[in-house]
């Protein structure tokens, strides 16, 4: 039993310099390989896949390569839990439930963001595992996340991205060039400091 995890780019085909989207992908996923019981990868085109040990690792997978390649190129995901078979272990093939769970995970965020009210939904969990009762809990948490990211403007994400590695306040009001106070008023006012505690709780998912 795994968690698996699938990743697109948003609106690959109007990308002007998809070798450069493909780059700065590579290099975000290979910031997320530690941990991995497979490490995330490249299959076809700007799709990647890859697994973790929990549905929280994965999470928090996904969202550091959100970030990592924000706000110049857009990234869906979905994420699932269940069994996964090695059909061909020269070739990497692999296929089972954590796969499909994935895959249905992963259209439904592509169909959910044709529609108005979901329209900042980057992220799905699913499962065919009985035994986990937290899928729609999770997928609350997840729908609510995302549409606080997909709402922060450039600086607000920057500074939240400084925020989730640890950076301290006074630090990241440094680099951005304005006072410590107005970092902490955006992290109040964009719900950054929310989106800090929401994610730190979604990594420890078993």
């Amino acid at each position: 039993m795994v968690a698996t995890l699938i990743g697109d780019v948003v609106g690959s085909r109007r990308v002007a310099d998809r070798a450069a989207v493909h780059r700065a992908l590579n290099q975000a996923l290979g910031a997320v390989a530690a941990g991995a019981v497979d490490p995330p990868a490249f299959t076809v085109g700007d799709e990647f896949q890859g697994s973790y040990p929990t549905v929280g690792a994965a999470i928090d997978a996904a969202l550091r390569i959100r970030l990592a390649v924000a706000p110049e190129v857009d990234v869906r995901f979905g994420i699932g839990w269940g069994e996964v078979t090695v059909l061909d272990p020269e070739a990497g093939i692999q296929d089972g439930p954590g796969w499909w769970s994935a895959r249905a995970a992963i259209e439904w965020t592509a169909d959910a963001q044709r529609q108005p009210g979901f329209a900042l939904v980057r992220t799905a969990f699913r499962t065919d595992d009985e035994s986990r009762r937290d899928a729609d809990a999770l997928n609350a948490a997840l729908m609510c996340r995302d549409h606080l990211l997909g709402s922060l403007d450039d600086r607000s994400m920057r500074i939240v991205k400084g925020l989730l590695a640890g950076t301290p306040k006074k630090q990241i009001a440094a680099a951005e060039g304005i006072s410590a106070s107005a970092v902490s008023q955006r992290a109040g006012r964009d719900g950054l400091d929310l989106i800090v505690a929401a994610s730190q709780a979604l990594r420890d998912v078993p």
